[in-house]
């Protein structure tokens, strides 16, 4: 791997109590190549744009999964990453229906943690804040024509962040629109899943509400997912999650939740959560919470859900007793090193990793 390092670092400029998510980059990247149907070396450099077509194949064509994940900095500056194998297999999962190369394990995981440790500086200390990080791969091949490409980029960028959907959202349950189809790419983590969200999103918004609880595509009777997160369901003491399918994303924060509630001896349920039973339990007094889940939010509490004319108000409660908070709660602790790791989740970045 080619290391080249910035001759002057921006990490002076950066204001870790004052910047906005997705907004500031880390002083490196890493690319990788692929062409002649093997990938060259991987090569971490100074972050900065590079030279593209408009007629870059993965623009026109769409050919572009990535994933999401972060690094954390514990009370010693110790760095973690947080089930990093989960995010390189399901990279490629994706990149495999989009017929994309798979990146090799090496390139995937040695780069982030050379990465990671070249630029530990740049992760902020503080309640909620970490590095988010962006691996991802598009076509890069200069052709017109719809087919699959044969050349392609893996890369790696990332930007410090802080919490934010802090406060409980209203959430619009789609009657019409969908997230994903039968036999689409729902389950991978592909850019145009994103595109096709916003106009639907931007609707809601303008009703007032926040986010999306996306609903099947054949009859719209089925909660899937909720904006760009995995959805959760308490009624009662018990805790509804639909299962993960080839519309839905398989969250790695999805997963560590159900861990940890199993762990704690609240009751899962991984079964279709129908939108009559989540009215029926409003009506009943028995819906207690319904919340998302996801890498950049960890945890998205909902105040209230839009279903055609109807207003459903979830009831107030307090912290302690939300199943959603103490998860999230339990899990960023585990993440940032404050708490035992029983499940062997946590992955520390050795300083010096990048010079080995």
């Amino acid at each position: 791997m080619i290391i080249t390092k910035t001759p002057a670092s921006r990490i002076s400029e950066f204001d870790s109590d004052n910047f906005a998510f997705g907004k500031t980059f880390i002083d490196h990247m890493l690319i990788c190549e692929y062409e002649n149907e093997s990938w060259k070396e991987a090569q971490i450099m100074p972050y900065g744009p590079l030279p593209f077509s408009p007629a870059m194949m993965g623009v026109n064509y769409g050919q572009a999964c990535f994933e999401g994940m972060k690094a954390y900095k514990d009370e010693n500056d110790d760095v973690f990453l947080f089930r990093p194998e989960k995010n390189f297999a399901r990279i490629n999962k994706s990149a495999t229906r989009l017929a994309m190369p798979e990146v090799p394990e090496e390139v995937f995981m040695e780069g982030l943690k050379k990465l990671v440790d070249l630029d530990r500086n740049w992760i902020p200390n503080g309640q909620g804040k970490s590095l988010y990080i962006r691996p991802l791969i598009f076509a890069t091949e200069e052709a017109l024509k719809a087919r699959i490409a044969d050349k392609f980029m893996f890369a790696i960028v990332a930007s410090p962040a802080q919490s934010y959907y802090t406060a409980p959202v209203s959430v619009l349950i789609s009657d019409h629109y969908s997230r994903a189809a039968s036999g689409g790419v729902g389950y991978a983590k592909a850019a145009g899943n994103y595109a096709a969200s916003f106009y639907p999103t931007k609707l809601a918004n303008e009703r007032g509400f926040e986010q999306i609880i996306w609903t099947d595509d054949a009859t719209h009777e089925v909660f899937e997912e909720s904006g760009t997160m995995n959805v959760f369901v308490r009624i009662g003491d018990e805790i509804f999650t639909p299962p993960t399918s080839e519309k839905i994303l398989d969250g790695v924060t999805r997963d560590s939740f159900i861990e940890l509630a199993k762990h704690n001896n609240i009751p899962v349920h991984i079964e279709p959560v129908r939108v009559e039973r989540v009215i029926e339990a409003h009506n009943e007094g028995s819906l207690k919470e319904v919340w998302g889940v996801g890498t950049a939010v960890v945890t998205s509490s909902f105040k209230s859900l839009g279903y055609k004319d109807e207003i459903l108000i979830l009831p107030e409660m307090n912290e302690e007793e939300k199943f959603a908070t103490m998860i999230k709660n339990q899990l960023v602790a585990i993440q940032t090193n404050k708490k035992d790791d029983p499940f062997g989740w946590r992955c520390k970045v050795e300083k010096g990793y990048s010079n080995i």
